[in-house]
């Protein structure tokens, strides 16, 4: 599989990375042996990013994932984990820890879950209001300077935060949502980085699965979040699976699948960015790789861009609560 750098100071990885959290039951139950089988074939293929978040399944996610490498060579494998998020036993979101104890605390019971010694990519998984990110990112790079942690990223944070963070010390990537209906990032976000020569790892590149091809207004799986974010509700789930069917025939003519074009377009956009896939099973993960055979013309993305705008999407991409936790959301109109 071909490569991409992260930004200027981050490491070489490949074209598309492995999402990992929809194997911790937060869109409904998942298969454990699948999942390892998943990662397995991920590795088999030549993804080397996988992705992960201390709080996935409270630590499950994590420990999976050391099963799942478990026998391999660790250099086999970019691993990329978030932390900080605060959760209650029902799941329910507490807030966000940026304190640098805190920060040096969280990795210290990330190393011993994912039985390894050092994490190659460490990022805080939403700013901490009460926290100045310069403290933050400095409690990181203490542990850059221990040999704990490799590179430091950042997720969902704003232009100014970007900023300020890599001012402290350089910053690899800025993990965020980038996709055909989710692109805010394009204002501030997106040049700021590129300005900085920080790379762009995009999750939600299927939109959580509208842009998969296989969601319908039938599908409701218990325990599944999405069932309560504003896209997925009523009329505007009606209105965002006709923009799917634009895609779908542009996929068709290159002999392609719906997910396969959605994330052919976000490997367009720039080779500073990289895509995360959240597949869940082999089958959804061998489609995903099928992206890497497309090469969208310009008439094809001119097609696509006509189709859908960036403002074509109907409803946020999240709730009201938790888009006030965003500080990528701050300051702008919502349009992700």
């Amino acid at each position: 599989m071909k490569t991409r750098t992260l930004g200027a100071h981050g490491p070489r990885v490949s074209e598309i990375g492995l999402g990992l959290m929809g194997m911790s039951d937060l869109y409904g139950p998942a298969d454990e042996a699948e999942s390892i089988a998943t990662i397995h074939a991920a590795l088999d293929a030549g993804i080397t990013l996988l992705d992960t978040g201390d709080w996935y399944g409270m630590g499950h996610n994590e420990l999976l994932l050391r099963d799942a490498l478990r026998g391999r060579a660790r250099d086999q494998a970019v691993i990329s984990v978030k932390f900080g998020l605060l959760r209650d036993p029902g799941g329910q979101v507490l807030g966000i820890d940026g304190r640098p104890a805190a920060v040096k605390t969280s990795l210290a019971y990330t190393l011993r879950r994912l039985g390894t010694d050092y994490i190659d990519i460490y990022r805080p998984a939403r700013l901490d209001p009460a926290v100045p990110i310069e403290e933050t990112v400095g409690a990181i790079a203490d542990l850059v300077r221990a040999g704990y942690v490799r590179h430091i990223g950042l997720s969902e944070v704003g232009a100014d935060t970007v900023a300020r963070a890599h001012a402290v010390h350089p910053i690899a990537d800025l993990q965020i949502e980038y996709s055909l209906i989710s692109r805010g990032i394009e204002a501030d976000i997106l040049p700021t980085c590129r300005r900085l020569g920080i790379g762009i790892t995009a999750y939600g590149v299927l939109s959580r699965g509208l842009l998969s091809g296989h969601w319908s207004k039938e599908r409701a799986v218990a325990r599944d979040f999405r069932s309560h974010l504003p896209r997925f509700s009523g009329e505007n789930l009606d209105h965002n699976l006709a923009l799917v069917e634009v895609l779908r025939e542009v996929a068709g003519a290159h002999g392609a699948t719906v997910a396969q074009a959605a994330i052919a377009w976000v490997l367009s956009r720039g080779a500073d960015i990289v895509p995360l896939v959240g597949a869940r099973r082999r089958d959804r993960l061998a489609e995903s790789l099928g992206c890497l055979d497309i090469e969208l013309s310009p008439a094809d993305l001119a097609r696509i861009g006509q189709a859908m705008p960036a403002d074509s999407i109907a409803g946020e991409r999240y709730d009201a609560p938790a888009l006030a936790r965003l500080d990528s959301e701050q300051g702008r109109a919502a349009t992700a």
